[in-house]
């Protein structure tokens, strides 16, 4: 989808209430058009002659002009608001899902970005359904006004027929730049919001490392860097305002002046000169419209494109159509991707299989791997080389089924708003109470509940701010066992933790998710260089330069290697 279409789809979906508007605004532009022509057959008709009936009729059918010029206001003012909030919304839920959908995105646009494009461009974009109301009410009323002008003069019509197109038309020429510099500005004040995102997230790291001085510099500069491009949108933007505004007053000025002119000579009478000084007013209004909605829509199509950006971006992995088929076997391959090389290694069910990455970059390939987010093409040597879960291609699975089989834990925890009892059943809603009790006792989370008189009811706050680090990490892997999926891949759960709670988390884990009382086989693979886990793994995978190097018990090969030693034992 192109900008274009996006704004022209914004206009297919809202037909109804754009008919509505577009005819409740065009008859209050036709009605207030008619005030000075009611005005000046009052005069001509009733004042003159002294017509004391005609002139309470008049006054009478004026009122009735009024009331027909305010309602069609309200309604298509409705009508126009209606249509711009709905759109907005559905842009915004459009945003949302393609941020979120599990396939992913292969842009990287920051998250601070991504929410400038959800709000702001969302609601501008949106503007082009104003653009098209007031466009078509402005020449409603620019029409009328020239009929009525040609009905009393004909130069006096004519120029403003010929006179406001070119007008338009000149102020057109304006319209790339605005496009231009709006989409500079925008995506200036969103690498600020992005920035900000990332500070105000990190700014407990910020103040460890005394580094505020830093920070704030760099938002300065940032923010420096914005409001020049804030500058330089404004600034022919007042200067196309400014120009539409003197624009409509030159011609009202040379409408009124002819008119004038003509009653002296006696072309015209008082009443049709009051008519005629009336409607000059009036038609700065629609050309100052037009002027408007050449800056509007000018906004919208730079919006629109930041949001096609957004919509449009290529999903990182295509959604695959298949069920798993056999055991839950998960098997790598011959993989290549990111760093790894070459990378063979299988996870039976009932295992508990921890792996230490020499090369974090290794650790974060693995994790891509893991949750499906190989790309197909990423590709291998041998035709049975991939990654396959049971008897199935991990790549073609349906991504539901792929969810539900396999879960990967990150190491950065996200909490949601919300209590500690729904955070920790996010993953599973329908887990009993004894269920997430375990999966608290076995994350040594349930420490985190009792701290607090109300317990699982206590409320936890955006991204658990209120919480510690090791807090938050318990709680995020608690959310995880009570998912108990076949397989659960963790990345470092125990970093925040001390060596007690640590050894505590260990033997639970493993009881959980390997103990005897289990009732299907669960596959765990722990990403790690903690001793404590790797001590209760059935067995232990080091890779090393993308490659697995060795493969054995946490014992055997603390006692073998002296690098795997080094890297593990502190």
């Amino acid at each position: 989808m192109t900008p274009g279409g996006l704004l022209r789809r914004a206009l297919g979906r809202h037909r109804r209430r754009l008919a509505v508007g577009v005819l409740g605004l065009s008859t209050h532009q036709a009605a207030e058009t008619m005030v000075p022509v009611a005005i000046g057959l009052i005069i001509d008709s009733a004042v003159v002659s002294g017509d004391f009936r005609a002139l309470a009729l008049s006054v009478a059918a004026l009122g009735m002009l009024f009331l027909t010029l305010n309602v069609a206001y309200r309604t298509g003012v409705r009508s126009l608001f209606g249509a711009l909030q709905e759109e907005t919304h559905l842009l915004r839920v459009e945003v949302a899902g393609r941020v979120l959908d599990p396939r992913g995105t292969r842009g990287d646009t920051p998250a601070g970005e991504l929410l400038s494009v959800a709000t702001t461009d969302a609601e501008r974009s949106a503007g082009v359904l104003d653009v098209v109301m007031l466009a078509v009410a402005g020449s409603t009323a620019m029409v009328l006004s020239a009929v009525v002008l040609l009905s009393i003069d004909v130069p006096l019509g004519l120029g403003v027929l010929i006179g406001v197109p070119v007008l338009v038309l000149l102020l057109q020429f304006a319209a790339p730049l605005l496009t231009r510099r709006s989409g500079e500005q925008q995506a200036a004040v969103g690498r600020l919001s992005a920035l900000a995102t990332d500070l105000i997230r990190g700014l407990h790291a910020l103040r460890g490392l005394g580094a505020e001085h830093s920070a704030g510099e760099r938002y300065r500069q940032l923010s420096t860097g914005a409001l020049r491009s804030t500058l330089r949108a404004a600034t022919p933007i007042g200067v196309y305002r400014g120009s539409t505004t003197a624009a409509s007053g030159l011609l009202l000025a040379a409408v009124a002046g002819f008119a004038g002119w003509y009653a002296v000579e006696g072309r015209i009478g008082i009443g049709e000169l009051i008519t005629v000084v009336g409607l000059a007013q009036f038609i700065a209004e629609p050309v100052q419209l037009f002027g408007y909605c050449g800056q509007t829509l000018a906004v919208a199509r730079a919006s629109a494109a930041r949001l096609t950006t957004v919509l449009q971006a290529p999903h990182r992995v295509d959604a695959g159509t298949g069920d798993l088929v056999g055991p839950p076997v998960l098997r790598l391959t011959e993989v290549d991707h990111g760093s790894l090389r070459h990378l063979d290694l299988r996870a039976e069910p009932g295992e508990f299989v921890g792996v230490v990455a020499d090369d974090p970059r290794d650790a974060e390939a693995l994790l891509e791997v893991f949750a499906g987010r190989l790309p197909v093409e990423a590709g291998t040597a041998a035709p049975d080389s991939g990654v396959w879960l049971g008897e199935t291609p991990l790549h073609t699975l349906r991504l539901d089924e792929l969810r539900r089989v396999l879960l990967v834990e990150h190491h950065h925890v996200d909490l949601f708003e919300g209590s500690l009892r729904s955070t920790v059943s996010s993953g599973r809603p329908m887990a009993t109470e004894p269920e997430v009790a375990s999966a608290l006792r076995a994350a040594a989370a349930d420490e985190v509940a009792a701290a607090h008189p109300e317990g699982l009811d206590h409320v936890v706050v955006d991204r658990g701010a209120t919480l510690s680090g090791g807090q938050r990490q318990r709680l995020g892997l608690a959310r995880a066992l009570v998912t108990d999926p076949p397989i659960l891949v963790l990345h470092d759960p125990t970093t925040a933790v001390d060596a007690v709670t640590e050894e505590t988390i260990a033997r639970n884990l493993f009881q959980l998710r390997h103990g005897p009382e289990v009732p299907q086989p669960r596959t765990t693979i722990v990403l790690t260089s903690s001793p404590t886990l790797l001590a209760r793994a059935h067995r232990v995978v080091s890779i090393v330069d993308g490659r697995v190097r060795l493969v054995g018990t946490h014992a055997e090969l603390t006692a073998a290697d002296e690098q795997y030693r080094s890297g593990v034992l502190r």
